[in-house]
């Protein structure tokens, strides 16, 4: 991975000698002067897009081991780092699943980056730690996607190093993973240039363990999406539990909320179980937090003696909260694990959005996803056209014996694979979690639905003479004029199918997914007394900036970008005071 892009002070663009001054402010909105692109959130139910992601996902479940870096970093420094500020205690913040469409993704960092935040009543300066929590890229990882949709954004955000030197620490989550780590070892485990815009990366490997104020401390897990820790990542955690003593707590940053996915995967939370019962728990410490992104919404479960957070807000797009389940079990009862830790109820105390606006959002599909998505829709439109073209041919039977048999064979094949598309959407080959009954049932009467549609379709389309004009013109019309038609009305049926759908649990990523809703963000705001005393801050935004102007101050460390109206902090519940 490069330095930054974009040119830096000097004549001639010269590099200062220090070689990682702020990199000289943009004269415009450019990608010439910003040095990256910003880039518009990614549409995910485009077609090249889904097929992609799903051939990615295939080959990380396939090939996962074979592409792990995890056993060469037993090669890499094994240190443990401090942050302590200058009164004795700390300001830590926490975001996750940041790098999408650069207005949610440029809104949170500016609000990151910013010298103090005023939030309901509640001053709260520019934290001296920042910790990403994962997904700090999509659609997969790769230089230009980091560039563009990570590096860049924080880099406009926060160009200079502030006088407290604020340090970065990342942890990895599936779709770092995409390339095995590669581009997210040289971004964020670096032995020179160790800086990200105006934060200093700290850490030395893909996890880490931070000694905090007061007998505190943030450990930082890469479980790989869920496979086995390492052997070395064992054994660097078991050199920091030497540290650690009965007075200790533990702030435990993993890649997913798998406290929650363990109510459809029970074994989905046993890593981090393993990981506490055998490393934490004989020590003494008690691990008082738990924070993941993964999902991209803010949700608290309260139990007897820990926190469990999820705050995947950072910029990708939201997920629903209206289906969080209200009570769980951590670590679940049924789970298959011979040893795990006493199973204790933990209680939903907070979401945002919450459970009403959540439920409003997803009626927004049907005018999001075909906007969101023209690509669905056009792929859609040829399935369809190409559905009732052989609906037609055998509809109209002018042919005889021998033509319309030529002309039901690709009929019969279409309506397998509209059939089968269909089956298959409701639950894909490569997502997790067991196929129940429902998953079929709405997937046939998904793809029946569309069949219906294709009847009517020919319906109408016989009903025309454009049916009756010498070949090839039927096609060229039905080109020109089915297919744009009959897409949009099937974006509109597989919105119905998803909005219907949801409501049974099945298909929710896809139903906000499809939308790519932008607002919504959140982030933590964390600070650590120098008595000990932990208090979170959620910060929520309900609306994201989608209009920016370059900054009138010039200082090396004020953003290059600002909202032309100001962005509106709240706090999505009072702050969470941890002892």
């Amino acid at each position: 991975m490069t330095d930054d892009r974009a040119p830096v002070d000097g004549p001639q663009g010269e590099a200062p000698e220090d070689g990682i001054g702020p990199a000289r402010r943009p004269r415009s909105t450019d990608p010439l002067e910003l040095g990256f692109t910003p880039r518009k959130p990614v549409p995910w139910l485009a077609p090249l897009l889904l097929i992609s992601t799903g051939l990615r996902t295939l080959l990380a479940l396939l090939f996962g081991a074979y592409l792990d870096k995890r056993e060469l970093q037993n090669s890499l420094e094994a240190r443990i780092e401090r942050q302590v500020g200058p009164d004795g205690g700390l300001w830590l913040d926490y975001v996750a699943d940041l790098g999408d469409g650069f207005d949610a993704t440029y809104s949170i960092a500016y609000l990151l980056a910013q010298r103090e935040l005023e939030v309901d009543g509640h001053r709260l300066p520019r934290a001296q730690t920042l910790v990403m929590g994962g997904d700090q890229v999509y659609p997969s990882a790769s230089y230009g996607a980091y560039e563009d949709r990570c590096k860049g954004p924080y880099q406009a955000a926060l160009p200079g190093t502030p006088p407290e030197r604020p340090t970065l620490f990342a942890v990895p989550g599936n779709h770092d993973w995409y390339d095995g780590l590669t581009a997210f070892l040289r971004l964020f485990v670096r032995t020179r240039d160790r800086h990200f815009g105006g934060w200093a990366t700290g850490q030395f490997r893909s996890y880490f363990a931070v000694e905090l104020p007061a007998d505190w401390w943030l450990l930082g897990l890469d479980d790989q999406s869920g496979s086995y820790l390492d052997d070395p990542q064992l054994t660097y955690f078991d050199g920091v539990a030497r540290k650690l003593g009965p007075q200790s707590r533990v702030i435990l940053a993993v890649a997913a909320p798998t406290w929650v996915k363990a109510v459809d995967q029970p074994t989905a939370y046993d890593s981090i179980d393993y990981f506490i019962r055998t490393i934490v728990a004989p020590t003494g410490a008690r691990v008082r937090l738990l924070i993941s992104g993964d999902l991209h919404h803010y949700a608290r479960y309260a139990g007897p003696d820990r926190q469990l957070i999820t705050c995947g807000s950072g910029g990708a797009y939201l997920y629903p909260t209206h289906h969080l389940p209200e009570r769980i079990e951590v670590p679940p009862r049924d789970t298959l694990a011979r040893r795990a830790s006493p199973s204790r109820p933990y209680d939903l105390a907070a979401r945002f959005p919450d459970k009403a606006r959540s439920r409003r959002y997803g009626w927004g599909v049907f005018a999001r996803l075909p906007w969101r998505n023209p690509g669905f829709g056009t792929l859609l439109g040829i399935v369809h056209t190409l559905l009732m073209l052989a609906m037609a041919g055998v509809t109209a039977d002018r042919a005889g014996g021998a033509e319309q048999r030529l002309f039901s064979v690709p009929l019969v094949a279409m309506l397998l694979v509209t059939m089968l598309g269909a089956a298959l959407f409701a639950k894909p080959p490569s997502a997790t979690g067991k196929r129940h009954a429902r998953h079929w049932i709405l997937g046939v009467g998904h793809g029946l639905a569309h069949v219906g549609l294709a009847a009517a379709g020919t319906w109408a389309w016989l009903s025309l003479p454009l049916h009756d004009w010498t070949w090839p013109w039927p096609a060229v019309a039905a080109a020109v004029l089915y297919g744009p038609v009959i897409g949009f009305l099937a974006s509109e049926l597989v919105a119905a199918y998803l909005l219907v759908a949801g409501a049974f649990g099945v298909n929710l990523n896809e139903l906000f997914a499809g939308q790519g809703i932008e607002d919504s963000k959140a982030f933590l705001r964390m600070r650590i007394d120098p008595d000990g005393t932990l208090t979170v801050y959620p910060v929520a935004v309900d609306r994201v900036a989608r209009d920016w102007k370059l900054n009138p101050d010039q200082s090396p460390e004020s953003s290059w970008l600002v909202p032309s109206a100001p962005l509106t902090p709240r706090l999505a519940e009072p702050p969470i005071t941890i002892r």
